[in-house]
């Protein structure tokens, strides 16, 4: 029998060392729970269902879920189950990214497209799906309805990723509407489900609800500039995917809006960003390059730090304690982290 490490509690500077055991205490009761519900009598399903769930991963999710609860009554095992149904809905949206992407790595390990094929990872994908509502259905219908809301806005914040900006629309807002939904509701279904579960006022669900979708478009607004300024070893994952597919993220929104092209750089750059790189890696890396020293990083850096500050000023609210504080340091290690 092979024996898995607990996965380790992401750093949060503000967390006590009572409660990050604790975290590290329901990570490890999430994760048991997590390896059970993706087990499968066909050994085949089996291994493509726990393929990302074997690969680790930062367990952001579910993480924001026991911390949630925190500023309630604290983790019990509601808490542990919804954090699960978050994370496996999660995972099975990477199932599905991968094969969007055409990806060939992901958390370190051969993505599940690559390893088996895409139809396979399409269906399990679906499966985990499914996995995650079983989960979710024995705790409520509100949660359930919660789950399938938050499931809508992904699918259709991945729908509208893949569609050009509307004309007339403004390209960063509909760009961060597109992550709000895409990112955005997942996590805050996490923070909402901890507050639930934990039995925190409605109130403090509400804060939480609306601090989870900030950190969620934080933590993608920050995913998007690591991909800009990482390598392959550090991402786990390829760097430069949404520039060989085309996709405009905030750093090339701006690049695009202060680029001068009277200057050879910004030209060169503005020609990079206006063709196909898909098939060209020569051309993605002089764009990658381009782009980690212009204007335009600096100012999309400064731009994800304060939609983190948005998130933690959501907090205010609440009464000081330590569950708050680590909230708060939360926020803005999504967005200073480097991989």
């Amino acid at each position: 029998m092979t024996t898995h490490a607990t996965p380790a509690v992401l750093a949060v500077p503000g967390a006590s060392p009572r409660l990050t055991a604790r975290l590290q205490d329901g990570l490890g009761q999430v994760d048991a729970l997590l390896r059970e519900v993706v087990d499968h009598d066909d050994p085949f399903i089996a291994g493509a269902s726990a393929h990302l769930v074997e690969a680790g991963g930062k367990r952001f999710r579910p993480l924001l879920t026991l911390l949630a609860a925190e500023v309630g009554e604290g983790i019990n095992e509601q808490v542990v189950r919804a954090a699960a149904g978050v994370e496996l809905t999660h995972l099975a949206s990477l199932y599905h990214d991968d094969v969007m992407d055409e990806a060939s790595v992901r958390r370190g390990v051969v993505s599940v497209n690559r390893a088996y094929d895409n139809s396979t990872a399409i269906l399990v994908g679906d499966l985990l799906f499914g996995k995650a509502s079983e989960l979710v259905a024995g705790l409520g219908a509100e949660a359930v309805l919660i789950q399938a809301q938050a499931f809508v806005r992904l699918c259709s914040g991945q729908i509208r990723d893949d569609r050009p900006c509307p004309e007339g629309v403004d390209p960063v807002d509909y760009y961060l509407d597109v992550l709000a939904d895409k990112t955005g509701v997942l996590i805050s279904t996490a923070g909402r489900y901890g507050t639930m579960f934990s039995g925190a006022s409605p109130q403090t669900v509400e804060i939480l609800r609306g601090y989870g979708e900030k950190v969620g478009i934080a933590f993608q607004l920050a995913d998007d500039l690591i991909d800009v300024s990482s390598d392959a070893e550090e991402m786990g994952k390829e760097p430069g995917t949404d520039l060989r597919e085309g996709v405009d993220t905030l750093v090339v929104l701006r690049a695009k809006q202060i680029a001068d092209p009277s200057v050879p750089a910004d030209a060169r750059l503005l020609e990079l960003l206006g063709s196909d790189l898909s098939d060209d890696d020569d051309g993605l890396a002089e764009a990658l390059s381009l782009l980690r020293s212009h204007r335009a990083f600096t100012l999309a850096t400064e731009e994800t730090e304060g939609v983190a500050r948005e998130a933690q000023a959501l907090l205010d609210p609440l009464p000081d304690s330590d569950a708050k504080a680590a909230l708060r340091s939360l926020a803005l290690s999504v967005v200073q982290r480097t991989g």
